[in-house]
């Protein structure tokens, strides 16, 4: 072996112990488990994008909530997240492709209920920042009502949904942090029922795109 190859090789593995040593460090100084409190702010594209249009003029609406997350040395991480979205709009029935709309408000509720396990990553070289990556199911009630719709007219359903989050988080503070992610979530089972706009242009998921943001205290 040359010199030139044995320098190499010594800060190449000078290079791997620095690393590894200030990993180690860094998940030493780290807390076992750290207990977190957020609220968020999101902007969700829905799936059922035709029904939505049809119902209330546009398919991208905001939901507002929060939730708790727990880290374990600040790698994994466990959270909880409750959400709501409340609109009103107006009935319509579609004829031959066509939209009518018939005047009489409607106002639709959904509450999402979502539990999310993922991983925090460090890049070495952006210490301030920390991606992440997660996945979890949801329970969602859907709520529809309108001014002269029957208690059996009325839908007041829930179920569950799965969902995949990914994004970053921006520490401003020891205690305080932001983050932005984007979230999709798939919720079958609601939409889709006969009669309703959505049958008619076959669309059955709750679900959809949303970018998030969200204010987060504690470590």
């Amino acid at each position: 072996m040359t010199a030139l190859a044995r320098h190499r090789a010594l800060g190449i593995l000078c290079g791997l112990c620095v690393t590894t040593f200030a990993a180690s460090a860094r998940a030493q100084e780290a807390p076992a488990i750290s207990l977190r409190v957020f609220g968020q702010v999101a902007a969700q594209r829905f799936a059922a994008a035709q029904s939505f249009d049809a119902n209330f003029g546009g398919n991208v609406d905001p939901f507002y909530g929060g939730g708790a997350q727990a880290t374990f040395r600040d790698r994994l991480f466990v959270e909880v997240g409750a959400s709501r979205f409340n609109k009103t709009g107006d009935q319509v029935f579609v004829s031959n492709g066509q939209v009518f709309h018939l005047g009489i408000p409607m106002t639709v509720t959904e509450t999402p209920l979502e539990i999310v396990a993922g991983y925090r990553f460090h890049p070495r070289r952006f210490a301030w920042l920390v991606p992440y990556a997660g996945a979890g199911v949801g329970t969602y009630r859907y709520r529809q009502t309108s001014a002269f719709a029957t208690a059996a007219e009325s839908v007041d359903v829930r179920t569950t949904g799965v969902l995949a989050v990914g994004g970053a988080e921006f520490r401003l503070h020891r205690w305080v942090g932001v983050s932005a992610d984007a979230a999709w979530s798939h919720v079958p089972g609601i939409l889709g029922a006969d009669p309703s706009v959505s049958h008619d242009v076959g669309e059955n998921d709750l679900g959809g795109f949303a970018g998030r943001f969200r204010i987060i205290v504690g470590k």
